[in-house]
């Protein structure tokens, strides 16, 4: 698998001239499979895209934002990699890997001017979830959330655009559940 993340960067940077937000929103699920019985290829690919595909955005942005006076990254994670999903083992660990990540480069990049945040969505509605075409599945994930629905794409994108503002000035290294009240 090839990996592009500092190159995608390099990309955006030479096309608009800098980059003062980025959005890294990468991840597969890997299936469902239990961990005793997990392929370890499957492990890696979703390792890699989940995990180091948003370490290798991240160096990228981060070096143009200390050249550049600071910026805000926001990374994708889950809530399950907040409390775990019982099979699905590395999209769990490779989403606990972005959150720990998100929060280590908080710490070490707000001198420059940088803010790095992390948001969690639960189940969206998005190709990737597979029980949207299951009525019997969907009721089930629906008792998950105490606000009676999934999320939509733009119930995170509306959290994404509030902490890339200047109305989020004063936050960095937050882990922000956009769940529907579902690890409440």
């Amino acid at each position: 698998m090839r990996l592009r993340g500092g190159r995608s960067v390099t990309t955006t940077i030479r096309a608009f001239g800098r980059l003062d937000y980025a959005f890294n929103n990468a991840g597969i699920s890997g299936g469902v499979i239990p961990l005793d019985e997990y392929p370890r290829e499957t492990w890696d690919q979703v390792m890699a895209v989940n995990l180091t595909g948003t370490w290798l955005c991240m160096q990228a942005e981060i070096r143009h934002m200390m050249k550049n006076g600071g910026g805000s990254i926001l990374n994708t994670a889950s809530i399950s990699g907040t409390r775990g999903s019982p099979n699905m083992p590395a999209y769990s660990v490779s989403k606990w890997g972005v959150i720990g990540m998100t929060k280590a480069a908080a710490k070490g990049y707000g001198k420059y001017g940088i803010r790095v945040n992390v948001v969690n969505p639960g189940h969206t509605e998005a190709p990737m979830l597979g029980a949207l075409d299951d009525e019997e599945k969907m009721a089930r994930l629906i008792k998950q959330y105490p606000l009676g629905r999934i999320g939509k794409s733009n119930d995170v994108a509306q959290a994404v655009i509030w902490l890339c503002s200047d109305s989020a000035s004063y936050i960095t290294g937050v882990s922000l559940p956009v769940e529907g009240g579902a690890t409440a």
